[in-house]
């Protein structure tokens, strides 16, 4: 029998996906269970609130919030991101007070700037599709959702753990430069936003598969 040396490359997948942290929001309680139930099938720890105004309670981007993190130092901001470690935010559209797209646009215009935002919706409506994208959403996915749709997830995970592990801040003034916009809609799921393009994306990725977020 040939034995193997190694780490076996789907029990290191498995390992990591348990580190990955998602912020789920929805005002419905069923919606909320479906979807941690899903994510939690996928090995993601999830965090789930019932607002818009919750979650940027959660990320700290409340008025009050927001001039104190102004008024902090950059380094403080990052410290305070590393300590919530949310790698992807999944937001319903249609919410009381604060819908998700008012909810996207608060959160790209904020220091949680670079962390992946998914849309999601029960109608279909292409004009509310495509403002989402526009804004910056890297998917808008329509309900109910199953557990092939989370799974697609997983590339803006990986995208968003690189994201936070580069040292290389000059990267962020290139960002438009090095995005392309891919929108596909295929059997009422719009997927594939926004993906980006650097010199050596598959390296980078490659050198994340072996580790994991503590």
């Amino acid at each position: 029998m040939e034995v193997r040396s190694g780490v076996n490359v789907a029990d290191t997948q498995q390992s990591q996906k348990q580190h990955f942290h998602v912020l789920a929001v929805d005002d419905s309680l069923t919606e909320r269970k479906i979807l941690e139930r899903l994510l939690r099938e996928s090995s993601c720890k999830v965090t789930c609130v019932d607002s818009g105004d919750k979650a940027l309670e959660y990320l700290r981007l409340l008025d009050g919030q927001e001039s104190d993190s102004t008024a902090s130092s950059s380094s403080t901001q990052s410290s305070q991101q590393e300590e919530l470690k949310v790698h992807l935010i999944m937001t319903d559209y249609s919410m009381p007070g604060m819908n998700g797209y008012d909810l996207l646009k608060r959160v790209k215009g904020s220091s949680w700037k670079d962390i992946p935002v998914v849309v999601m919706s029960s109608e279909n409506v292409p004009s509310r599709i495509r403002k989402c994208l526009e804004e910056g959403a890297e998917e808008f996915l329509l309900k109910p959702l199953q557990l092939t749709d989370v799974n697609k997830l997983q590339p803006h995970l990986l995208k968003s753990l690189v994201h936070s592990n580069k040292d290389i801040s000059s990267c962020t003034d290139n960002d438009n430069d090095n995005i392309i916009d891919i929108t596909m809609i295929n059997n009422n799921k719009v997927i594939s936003k926004r993906r980006a393009v650097s010199p050596e994306p598959l390296e980078t990725i490659t050198k994340m598969k072996g580790l994991a977020v503590v």
